[in-house]
C-alpha cells in the first residue's frame, strides 16, 4: 500500500460529510443541518493501523454535472489523480435522492465505499435497509455509520483500507440482459438500454483512439452523450448522433434503476408518517411561513436581551472592580500618568467594553446554532423563494443572507453556491446589509441608552431593516440588469432533528473564539491607535481631544455627516474606527468619552450625559444605528469580496454601502426631526 492514501469525502449537501470528517480528523469545521455550509475543500490527516490517510471534505453536490463553483470544486478534485478512493456519504433517510450521485461515482471506475449515514432516522421511522442486497446491487461496499454518534467509523475505515487495493465486487444482475453484444451486466452496476450502450461503446472507442491515458473512457463517453459542456470542449470527438436528448434519457434510466434498488432494499418505506411533513405544513406555508420566521427571530432577540443582559450584569460588575482597582495598582508599580491613561482609558475602555457584550453574543449564536442544526434554516430559503424571485434572485441567494446574521465573511463565500455570476455579484453586494453579530453591541448599547424599555424592539428592527434594505437594493440592481437569469429553486429540506450538542458546541465555541480573538487583536490595536490619535495632535501631547489628530479628522467630516444627524466629530471618529471591525464603534465611544466600562449602567449614564451635553439625542441615536447597519463592511469582509468577485466589486461594495447608509440616515433624520 502507498505511504499516504488520499480519501475524498463526497455526497449530497447536508448528508453529514463534514461531521464525519471532523470525527476522523479532530477538526472543528462548521457543520449545520442545511445545505451550502462547505464551500471549498478541506483537508485533514489521520492514521489507521500503519497507514496515513489524507481526508478531503468536499462541497456537497447532487451529481457530477457542474453548475456552481462548489460543484466544480468537487468534480475537478474527484476526477484528478489525487484521489485514491472515494467515500460517498449517503443520507440513508433520503436514499432515493442520494443514490443518483452514487451511481455517477461508481461509473468513474475509481474505488468507492458508501458510508450509509443517518441510520438512526431510518430506525425512528420504523424502516429498514437490506444491507446485504444493497451492496450486491451496487457492486461496492456499503457501511452503516452514524457521523453524529460516531458509530461504525472503524468499520468504514477498514473497508476503505481494504477496498483501495481491491477491485469492486461484481454486481448482481438487475435488468434483463437483452441481446447486447457486450455482457455489461457482468461488469457494471448501471447498465443502460441497448441503444444507449451501443453509442457509449462507439464513443469509448473513439475517445480511446484519440486521447491516450484518459482513464475511464466509458464515463467520458456517457458525459459526451449527455452533452456535458466541459467534456465536449476538452475532449471533442468526430461523431454525430441524432438530435435526441440523451441526457434526459440517461437520467431517466438511472432513476428507473434507483427505483428498483429502493423496492428491493428499503423495507416499510411508508409505514411511519414523516414528522417533517407535518411541521412543514406550517413552517413553509406560503402565507404564514414568513410571519413565523419573524416571530422565531423575535424570540431569539428576546433571549439575547433578557438572558444575555442578566449574565452581562456580572461581567459589568467585574469590569467596574477592575477599572477601579487598576489605576492605583499601576501607580504603585511606578507607571506614569500617560501609561496609566493608555491602559485604563485606551485598552481597558476599548477591549473591556466589548467583552461585556460576550453573554449577548453567546446567547445569539446558541439560538442560531439550534435553528441551524434542527433543520429550520433551509426552510427560510424555500419560503423566501417567491420574494427573491420577484427581485431577480433565486431563493438560494437567501442562504448567504441568513449566514450574514453571524458573520459577513462566510456569508459572502457561501454565494459560490449560486450558478449565475450576476446572481453571485448581486448577492455578494447585498449580503453585508444583514446585521452581523459585530453590530449587536452597537444596537444593545445605544438602544438601552436612549430607548430603555423599547430597547429590544429597536434592536430587532435593525435586523428587519437590514433584510428589507438587502431586498430593495437587489431589486434595484435587477431592474438595472437587463440580462436577468431565469431561476428555479432546487434546495434540500433536511429532516428536522434534535440539535446535536457536539455540533452546537463547535459552532458556538468557534464564534465566541472569533469574538475573543477580535477583542484581543483588532479591537486591542484599534483602541491603542485611537488613544494615540486622541491624545496627540500636530503640536504634540494635548489635553484637548478636539485639537488631536482624531479631532481634526472628525471635524472635517462633520459637514458631510450633519444632514444625517451625525454632525459630531466624536461620532465621525467612531465610525471611521468601526471600519476595522464594527464592535470598535462601541469601544471607540468609551475611549472618546473616557469611560472604562461603557457597557455598564454607570458607563452608559456617563456617556449619555456626555451625549446630552453635545446635543445628541434619541433621533440621532437611531440615525447612528441605521448608519452602522448599512455603511461600509468591515475590512475582513471587503477583503473577502475582493477575493471572491474582484477589486472592482470590492470598491463598488464600499461605495454602495456608504452611500446607502448616508441616504437612509439622512432621510430618517430629516423626517424624524420634522415630526
Amino acid at each position: 500500500m502507498q505511504e499516504t492514501v488520499n480519501v475524498a469525502f463526497i455526497g449530497n449537501p447536508n448528508c453529514g460529510k463534514t461531521t464525519l470528517f471532523n470525527a476522523y480528523t479532530g477538526a472543528k469545521l462548521k457543520v449545520a443541518n442545511w445545505p451550502g455550509v462547505t464551500v471549498e475543500k478541506k483537508e485533514g490527516i489521520m492514521k489507521y493501523h500503519d497507514a496515513k490517510y489524507k481526508l478531503c471534505d468536499l462541497p456537497g453536490i447532487y451529481s457530477l454535472t457542474s453548475y456552481t463553483m462548489e460543484e466544480t470544486v468537487s468534480r475537478n478534485y474527484i476526477l484528478s489523480d489525487d484521489v485514491d478512493i472515494i467515500v460517498d456519504v449517503v443520507d440513508a433517510s433520503a436514499l432515493e435522492r442520494n443514490l443518483f450521485l452514487a451511481l455517477g461515482l461508481i461509473e468513474l471506475g475509481k474505488p468507492v465505499v458508501i458510508a450509509l449515514n443517518m441510520m438512526d432516522i431510518i430506525e425512528e421511522r420504523g424502516m429498514e435497509i437490506d444491507l446485504h442486497r444493497l451492496p450486491e446491487m451496487l457492486g461496492v461496499p456499503v457501511i452503516p455509520v452514524s457521523a453524529r454518534k460516531r458509530t461504525g467509523l472503524s468499520t468504514l475505515m477498514h473497508a476503505v483500507a481494504h477496498h483501495v487495493t481491491e477491485k469492486s465486487d461484481k454486481p448482481v444482475h438487475h435488468h434483463s440482459e437483452g441481446s447486447h453484444v457486450h455482457k455489461h451486466h457482468d461488469e457494471l452496476a448501471m447498465v443502460y438500454s441497448d441503444d444507449i450502450e451501443d453509442k457509449i461503446d462507439a464513443l469509448s472507442t473513439l475517445l480511446q483512439e484519440k486521447y491516450k491515458n484518459l482513464g475511464n473512457y466509458r464515463w467520458y463517453a456517457i458525459k459526451t452523450l449527455e452533452g456535458d459542456k466541459d467534456i465536449l470542449e476538452n475532449y471533442p470527438v468526430d461523431i454525430k448522433f441524432d438530435d435526441k436528448n440523451y441526457e434526459d434519457e440517461i437520467i431517466n434510466q438511472k432513476y428507473e434503476f434507483i427505483e428498483e434498488i429502493i423496492s428491493e432494499t428499503l423495507v416499510n418505506k411508508d409505514e411511519k408518517a414523516r414528522k417533517t411533513d407535518k411541521a412543514d405544513k406550517a413552517l413553509t406555508h406560503p402565507v404564514w411561513g414568513i410571519p413565523i420566521f419573524l416571530v422565531i427571530m423575535a424570540a431569539v432577540f428576546f433571549l439575547t436581551f433578557t438572558v444575555g443582559d442578566f449574565i452581562k450584569g456580572y461581567f459589568e460588575k467585574g469590569l467596574d472592580i477592575l477599572s477601579g482597582a487598576l489605576p492605583p495598582a499601576l501607580e504603585k508599580m511606578g507607571a506614569g500618568p500617560m501609561l496609566v491613561s493608555l491602559i485604563v482609558d485606551g485598552i481597558l475602555a476599548g477591549v473591556g467594553g466589548i467583552l461585556t457584550f460576550l453573554p449577548n453574543i453567546f446567547i445569539l449564536f446558541l439560538a442560531l446554532a439550534f435553528l441551524e442544526d434542527s433543520g429550520y434554516m433551509s426552510r427560510i430559503a424555500y419560503v423566501m423563494d417567491n420574494v427573491m424571485g420577484k427581485i431577480g434572485l433565486s431563493g438560494r441567494a437567501f442562504i448567504p443572507m441568513i449566514l450574514g446574521f453571524g458573520c459577513s465573511v462566510p456569508a459572502v463565500m457561501a454565494s459560490r453556491a449560486l450558478e449565475d455570476r450576476r446572481d453571485r455579484i448581486k448577492t455578494i453586494l447585498v449580503t453585508p446589509f444583514m446585521s452581523c453579530s459585530a453590530r449587536l453591541p452597537i444596537y444593545i448599547m445605544f438602544s438601552e441608552m436612549f430607548f430603555e424599555k423599547y430597547a429590544m424592539l429597536v434592536a430587532y428592527s435593525m435586523y428587519i431593516i437590514g433584510v428589507i434594505a438587502a431586498i430593495l437594493i437587489a431589486l434595484i440592481m435587477s431592474k438595472i440588469d437587463k440580462k436577468r437569469a431565469e431561476h428555479s429553486l432546487l434546495i434540500e429540506l433536511p429532516e428536522y432533528k434534535m440539535p446535536n450538542i457536539h455540533t452546537v458546541f463547535i459552532y458556538v465555541w468557534e464564534k465566541v473564539k472569533d469574538y475573543l480573538t477580535k477583542a484581543g487583536t483588532t479591537i486591542f490595536i484599534a483602541s491603542i491607535i485611537l488613544w494615540f490619535l486622541l491624545n496627540f495632535g500636530f503640536g504634540g501631547l494635548t489635553d484637548n481631544m478636539g485639537d488631536s489628530f482624531a479631532g481634526v479628522l472628525g471635524k472635517n467630516l462633520v459637514p458631510i455627516l450633519k444632514p444625517a444627524g451625525l454632525g459630531f466629530w466624536q461620532i465621525a471618529v467612531a465610525l471611521i474606527a468601526g471600519v476595522a471591525a464594527k464592535e470598535v464603534v462601541v469601544s471607540s465611544t468609551g475611549v472618546l468619552f473616557g469611560v472604562a466600562n461603557a457597557a455598564s449602567a454607570a458607563g452608559r449614564a456617563a456617556i449619555f450625559a456626555s451625549f446630552q451635553g453635545i446635543g445628541f439625542g434619541a433621533v440621532n441615536a437611531m440615525s447612528l444605528m441605521l448608519f452602522c447597519l448599512l455603511y461600509i463592511p468591515c475590512v475582513a469582509t471587503i477583503a473577502t469580496i475582493r477575493r471572491e468577485a474582484g477589486r472592482k466589486w470590492a470598491w463598488a461594495s464600499a461605495l454602495l454601502h456608504l452611500s446607502t447608509a448616508w441616504l437612509v440616515s439622512t432621510l430618517f433624520y430629516t423626517i424624524a426631526s420634522l415630526l
